[in-house]
């Protein structure tokens, strides 16, 4: 999971947010809420970035459980895979991502809104944070942490719909 991540993950390229989308406020995630919804994560997700082709797929969530899938891949060969997972168990909603055969890094729910979330783990070395948003033109993902000199690396990845 070091500097890349397929997002769901993947490794994605960078678009300008809709301001209509984007109005929303941000709600701390509560432990013991009725468990957050995904159903607009779900779908297949299409993007590139230097030559890299990148996709995920989310299933829709049933139960306490979305479950999505990511690669990368340049060249025809597939450089960079993950498994992730979204469940709510005991008022607790968390990410867990395997990346590239590592073990499991579960990232907690931080924030959330109607079509938008927030997740962190301020004790990995990268990412210590992963967001997801549904914007008009499809899927904004983002994973964020230290970089050189301290400063936050933020790195954006822009999803369409896939044509099936």
């Amino acid at each position: 999971m070091k500097t890349r991540m397929l997002f769901v993950i993947a490794v994605p390229a960078a678009l300008a947010l809709g301001a209509a989308a984007l109005v929303q406020s941000a709600t701390p995630a509560a432990q013991g809420a009725s468990a957050p919804r995904f159903e607009w994560l779900s779908g297949h997700w299409c993007g590139e970035r230097g030559g890299e082709a990148i996709e995920e797929l989310w299933l829709p969530p049933n139960g306490d459980l979305a479950l999505g899938v990511g690669r990368t891949i340049k060249g025809g060969v597939t450089t960079s895979h993950e498994f992730l997972r979204i469940q709510t168990r005991d008022g607790a909603t968390r990410l867990t991502a395997l990346h590239d055969g590592q073990p499991p890094t579960a990232f907690a729910l931080a924030a959330s809104g109607a079509d938008w979330a927030r997740f962190e783990n301020p004790e990995h070395d990268f990412p210590k944070r992963i967001e997801f948003r549904r914007i008009p033109s499809g899927l904004h993902a983002e994973i964020a942490g230290p970089g050189k000199g301290g400063k936050e690396t933020v790195i954006p990845f822009e999803y369409r719909r896939c044509i099936d």
